[in-house]
């Protein structure tokens, strides 16, 4: 089965994927921080019970992080399935991710539950729909902290209300060259949203991609916070593209100078870093966007985007490796995908 993380969606040019997360907690627990281990464990096995014996529980598996090897939970985190929070964490805490990993609950992170949705390119609605239906189900089998001035109670204060996130991962590179970023993230910081890196809170924004997301989640329905944050992407994807248009138009040889550039050292290294290889595949990225390269999908550039990434590198390998054995094995993984092994 294919998984949404490789998948190519609407506006794929500049948008990688779409999420919606949903913060919750149970009535009668306190909130994780304050649970002992009896609590944490009745809480797991009450979600477990309420998703995996449902109608359609057979497409969820359950994974007790505790038990987790270090290196599968980093893989997930990776693949923006879990949290760092989540792969960080020494309670008994748990995952329960559907077989696409589309869907994952996560269980005694920072609220009893989050639960979330991943789609490839602009699909918030379907994000937001799917992580609705899964909310339901539990919501049928649990109670939740909910108060009729609050809405939904949370171990946050900037999560009550709806405990809806929002967010777009997106691939600016125009954007960043010019330096009209800094323009973009003024604007959206005005307009209640927020911009992070790659892996979200307290991360950089690695290979020209950037995360967006709604800041408020009180005082908004859940549909206004979609339609906000979609407006908003939108308005930021017709920029970046007009950009790459203007850019490519007023200096072709300068942009195709730079894409092929990149892709011969993508195509030759024996030796090469994440940081490096994350901005030499938004490059190539770039050139495939522009019709600059038109032998390489972007199914197979969002596959290698993941095989990269330290963690997913060694499972690949089969066995942990050092540094200078992951530049070795990210070049060779490289070479192999693209076809110049």
């Amino acid at each position: 089965m294919t998984t949404w993380y490789i998948e190519s969606g609407p506006e794929a040019d500049v948008v990688i994927s779409s999420r919606v997360r949903l913060a919750r907690n149970f009535e009668n627990y306190p909130f994780p921080s304050r649970m002992n281990s009896g609590q944490e464990l009745k809480v797991l096995e009450i979600t477990k019970d309420a998703v995996l014996n449902c109608e359609g529980g057979k497409k969820f598996t359950f994974f007790a992080l505790k038990t987790m090897p270090q290196i599968d939970k980093q893989a997930l985190v990776e693949k923006h399935v879990i949290s760092r929070e989540l792969a960080e964490s020494k309670r008994e805490s748990g995952v329960i991710i559907s077989n696409d990993e589309k869907v994952s609950i996560m269980i005694n992170e920072e609220d009893h539950l989050r639960i979330q949705s991943l789609y490839p390119g602009m699909q918030i609605d379907n994000a937001y729909k799917l992580c609705d239906k899964i909310d339901d189900i539990l919501e049928s089998k649990i109670d939740y902290a909910f108060s009729q001035n609050y809405g939904y109670l949370t171990c946050c204060p900037t999560n009550l209300g709806t405990g809806i996130r929002a967010s777009v991962m997106m691939h600016l590179p125009a954007l960043t060259m010019t330096g009209y970023i800094r323009n973009v993230l003024e604007a959206c910081v005005k307009l209640g949203i927020t911009v992070r890196g790659l892996y979200g809170e307290n991360s950089e924004a690695s290979g020209n991609m950037f995360q967006i997301s709604n800041q408020v989640t009180m005082g908004l329905t859940e549909d206004e916070i979609i339609a906000n944050v979609t407006n908003i992407a939108s308005q930021i994807v017709e920029q970046e593209r007009n950009l790459r248009n203007r850019l490519y138009k007023s200096d072709p040889i300068r942009i195709e100078d730079k894409v092929y550039r990149s892709l011969g050292l993508f195509t030759s290294a024996r030796i090469i870093s994440s940081e490096e290889s994350l901005r030499l595949l938004s490059d190539i990225r770039l050139g495939k966007d522009l019709g600059i390269i038109n032998n390489i999908s972007t199914e197979i550039l969002n596959e290698i985007m993941l095989l990269i990434q330290p963690a997913n590198l060694q499972k690949a390998a089969g066995r942990i490796l050092n540094p200078d054995e992951r530049d070795v094995k990210r070049a060779e993984i490289i070479r192999r995908k693209l076809g110049y092994s």
